[in-house]
């Protein structure tokens, strides 16, 4: 995209690597995208389709990283764009995570025990993003 660009050129640029990222990912991608967002999957056909002018929210970035297997390069050049989409969002450095492990019931389906396994990441990235405002308000006192 050229620097005279638009807001909304920049946003298509990012959900159409997006979207062609996700065409080279298995079948399956995009819904296994919805159940990590916990969110359904006309949300995701929004957040990839180029011609939806609604931005992928930043809150999102690091589960679409994590579940999409982007390369360290499609990661630096996704979000490169994005930060000429929306250049007065601070992105937030990568999150150094521990990992835990928890057992959940199986509830008698994929799709809820999918559903289920969305809801509890998001759970737990609420949880850390609560953290992280916490430390950045520490800082400023």
């Amino acid at each position: 995209m050229s620097a005279g660009g638009s807001a909304p050129d920049a946003v298509s640029a990012y959900k159409r690597m997006l979207s062609a990222i996700l065409d080279m990912r298995p079948s399956g991608t995009r819904q296994r995208l919805a159940g990590a967002l916990a969110k359904n999957r006309s949300f995701v056909s929004q957040i990839t389709n180029p011609a939806y002018p609604t931005p992928i929210p930043a809150t999102h970035l690091e589960q679409i990283f994590e579940v999409c297997h982007f390369s360290a390069a499609e990661r630096k050049d996704f979000l490169t764009l994005y930060a000429t989409a929306h250049p007065k969002k601070r992105l937030a450095e990568p999150a150094r995570n521990a990992t835990f492990s928890v057992e959940l019931p199986d509830l008698g389906s994929v799709a809820r025990n999918r559903r289920l396994h969305g809801l509890v990441s998001g759970f737990v990235r609420e949880i850390a993003r609560l953290i992280d405002e916490e430390r950045e308000e520490g800082r400023g006192r």
